[in-house]
Parts: C-alpha cells; sequence; structure tokens
C-alpha cells in the first residue's frame, strides 16, 4: 500500500470509529484526535521503512567450485545494483555475429528462500560489442545449487572474443512472489478484453 493510501484509509477509519463513539456517547471529537494521532504515528513509521529498506542487505552465499579462479562478485560501485561476475573459462573464446555460447563462472550459490537472482547482459559489452544474454534476464532459482552460467550472443556485427575473468554478466539480488493457483471457468472483464500485439497502436 503507498503511503498516501495509508494515510487516506487511517483518516477513514477515525471517522468511521468516531461516528460510531458519536451514535453512542454523542462526543467524537476526543476520539478523532487520537485516531489521527495513531495516524500520523504510522506514516512515520512507513517513511521510515521506505527510507531504510535501501540498506537492507541479505546474505548471499557464493561457492567456489573446483574450476574456479580469480575474485567473487563485488559491485562495482556503492550504489550498484547488480553484482560484476567474471568469465572462468580455459581459454579464451570467441562468438561470431549471431552465435550464442555457456560461460561457465566456477561458482554456485545458495540463495534464501522468497529471492532469486537474475543473471543481466552489462550495459558496456552491449553498447560496445553488442554482447548479451540469450534469456535476459536469466534467473537463478533459490534451489539450484549447480554452476551459475551465462548463455551469451553475439548480437554485433564483428566477432567477439571473451577472455578468461573478463567480467561478463551481472548478477542482481530480487525479491519473487510464488503465486496460489485457482482453475478458473471465468475471468472478470476489463476494456482491454484480449487485446494483444498492437492492440493499443504504435
Amino acid at each position: 500500500m503507498e503511503l498516501n493510501q495509508l494515510k487516506k484509509s487511517m483518516t477513514d477509519i477515525a471517522k468511521i470509529v468516531g461516528a460510531m463513539v458519536e451514535e453512542k456517547l454523542g462526543d467524537r471529537s476526543h476520539l478523532e484526535e487520537q485516531m489521527r494521532g495513531i495516524a500520523k504515528h504510522v506514516e512515520t513509521m512507513v517513511k521510515e521503512n521506505l527510507w531504510n529498506r535501501g540498506q537492507e542487505k541479505i546474505v548471499l552465499k557464493l561457492k567456489r567450485l573446483a574450476n574456479f579462479r580469480g575474485d567473487l562478485p563485488t559491485y562495482a560501485t556503492e550504489g550498484a545494483s547488480g553484482l560484476d561476475v567474471r568469465a572462468c573459462l580455459e581459454e579464451p573464446l570467441t562468438l561470431s555475429p549471431g552465435q550464442r555460447g555457456l560461460i561457465p563462472t566456477g561458482l554456485s550459490m545458495e540463495i534464501p528462500r522468497g529471492y532469486e537472482v537474475q543473471v543481466r547482459p552489462r550495459s558496456g559489452l552491449a553498447i560496445m560489442k553488442g554482447l548479451s544474454l540469450v534469456n535476459t534476464p536469466g534467473t537463478v532459482d533459490a534451489d539450484y545449487r549447480g554452476e551459475v552460467k551465462v548463455i551469451a550472443i553475439n548480437l554485433g556485427q564483428e566477432p567477439i572474443l571473451i577472455q578468461d575473468q573478463e567480467r561478463i554478466a551481472q548478477l542482481v539480488v530480487c525479491p519473487i512472489i510464488q503465486a496460489t493457483i485457482e482453475d478458473a471457468t471465468e475471468l472478470s472483464e476489463t476494456e482491454r478484453a484480449a487485446g494483444g500485439f498492437g492492440s493499443t497502436g504504435v
């Protein structure tokens, strides 16, 4: 719930409770004032919680496999969203235009339940060389314990040489929500209905 919605809900609750008290006791001004104070307190707590969310951290366990060399993934800057992960190659790999390649990282990981790790392209490699990922973003599930590998593709016009220990992708930790599936025979109607590709114009 957004902050403005929360404030409105608390105000509405104060009015409803005040009306109930007025009906029973004949005076609701004092109770409404108390409810407004509670609403203000809740607003302050929500603001502080939202502000501090950016400082929350979880533990991502990384296991160095037998083929691992070099440094563990790191954040390039203090405010970076993704951890730079490096290629772990026995020998350089060349991708021709349009060619795909599976690049090992030498790492497996333990992700906290309720999170995933997304494997995303690095913007510098994308714009300068045309190197991207086939399944972007790739997903590493919380219960996967195998080696994390990067499915790279050359979308450029020239061959791309990937060296061992080159920063090849970035890993972004993201929260996920699992859905409860309901087998439905009817769905709610919307103005859009079944309008799909291009239905809103180009």
